[in-house]
């Protein structure tokens, strides 16, 4: 009887470390900077705190969360996805 192999790792857990590092932080930049845009009401003081503290967890659930996706390619398009829309909807908030 031949021994049990380890099971392989995926091939691409190097392109979803990058998607989910790269575009991870654009991603939590981005609802940082929407956050106190929209937050206006909100003392000044309080809100760029929150709004600086806000950047790591956003940024850390997304890196953790890469890997739920099936491949490194969905992980750039969804990630890519979720950049366009979250600066679309920063560019909207300008008008509002």
């Amino acid at each position: 009887m031949g021994a049990l192999k380890p099971a392989a790792m995926a091939r691409d857990w190097v392109a979803k470390i990058l998607a989910g590092t790269l575009l991870g932080f654009t991603l939590a930049l981005a609802c940082s900077a929407l956050f106190a845009r929209l937050a206006s009401g909100m003392a000044l003081a309080a809100r760029g705190q929150l709004a600086m503290w806000m950047l790591a967890p956003i940024w850390l659930g997304v890196l953790a969360s890469v890997f739920f996706f099936r491949s490194g390619k969905h992980a750039w398009l969804g990630l890519g996805s979720a950049n366009l829309l979250v600066l679309g909807l920063l560019a909207l908030s300008r008008y509002l």
